[in-house]
């Protein structure tokens, strides 16, 4: 099993053990803030689960009706992550809008609130793990998670503190005012996790830095060559997709050229693990005397 599927596991633990102590601490006190708490905690199974699914999907071979590999599967579930997590917050906004309504005595508030803090504290080092590996292994699925994980800790933060202040003051309107700010902060949330799915299944170019990295490694490993142009670039998932033209002399044997494209090939294969690099071998008059200069 590799390492992404091992942390997706994870997550759906870690979701349902959090999803349990939340639900005891609004179970306890009655609070509308401790319940949007948990309502949220719901939608984090749910996404960790669909995040899994993708992963395995993500993970299968290619085959001869997807010949580029399944990796885009990851954003599918990220989308579906931020349709979960619009939900998640029109359910905390109807339950808001009744307490508010109906103002309701917190009971039990220090012992709900401790409990809510233990699991606080277990998803905010679980978010960083996740935000941790998602980046290093470069899996949409994972770092959405872990965003909206980290949205999560901070209204769990805000939900702590906005209780305390309501039983110490007895402005019990507080409560349902608070849960209104987490669905306010949960749709920011699954906005921004939606847009950036969006631009993956868009094919959206690799990052300026990388593109440049890019530039600089196929410039310094293809000597004997003249120029190359066209470059471009798109991630899915976990894999980034690089192709350009390549022009070298017109007398230039096969071989040669072909030596040319195993150096750019094993350059770019060494610092982007996993990409997929396609170079079309054009003759000296394709010339476009612009793009990359070989060195």
């Amino acid at each position: 099993m590799s390492k992404a599927m091992k942390i997706a596991y994870g997550s759906v633990l870690v979701g349902l053990a959090v999803l349990a102590i939340k639900a005891l601490a609004w179970w306890l006190t009655g609070s509308v803030a401790l319940l949007s708490d948990a309502l949220e905690s719901i939608v984090n199974v749910a996404t960790a689960l669909a995040a899994l699914i993708a992963l395995r999907i993500a993970q299968q071979p290619p085959d001869a009706d997807h010949p580029f590999g399944h990796h885009k599967a990851e954003y599918f579930s990220a989308v579906l992550e931020g349709a979960l997590i619009v939900i998640a917050a029109v359910l905390i906004l109807h339950e808001a809008w009744g307490a508010f309504r109906d103002p309701r005595v917190i009971e039990a508030p220090w012992t709900g609130l401790a409990i809510n803090l233990g699991a606080g504290v277990l998803n905010g080092i679980w978010c960083w793990v996740l935000l941790r590996e998602g980046r290093a292994l470069r899996s949409p699925a994972l770092l959405a998670d872990g965003k909206h994980l980290l949205t999560d800790v901070v209204s769990s933060i805000g939900v702590t503190v906005g209780v305390v202040l309501a039983v110490l003051t007895g402005w019990y309107w507080l409560d349902p005012a608070l849960a209104a700010l987490v669905a306010v902060n949960i749709l920011w949330s699954g906005w921004q996790v939606m847009r950036g799915s969006v631009g993956g299944l868009m094919d959206e170019a690799a990052p300026d830095d990388e593109v440049e990295q890019m530039r600089v490694l196929i410039s310094d490993n293809a000597e004997g060559a003249v120029e190359a142009h066209d470059l471009r670039s798109r991630r899915a998932g976990r894999v980034l997709f690089v192709e350009f033209h390549l022009v070298v002399p017109g007398d230039m044997s096969v071989d040669s050229a072909h030596d040319i494209c195993d150096r750019i090939e094993g350059a770019l294969h060494h610092a982007f693990e996993g990409s997929r690099v396609t170079i079309h071998v054009e003759p000296e008059h394709k010339a476009k005397h612009s793009g990359i200069v070989v060195l």
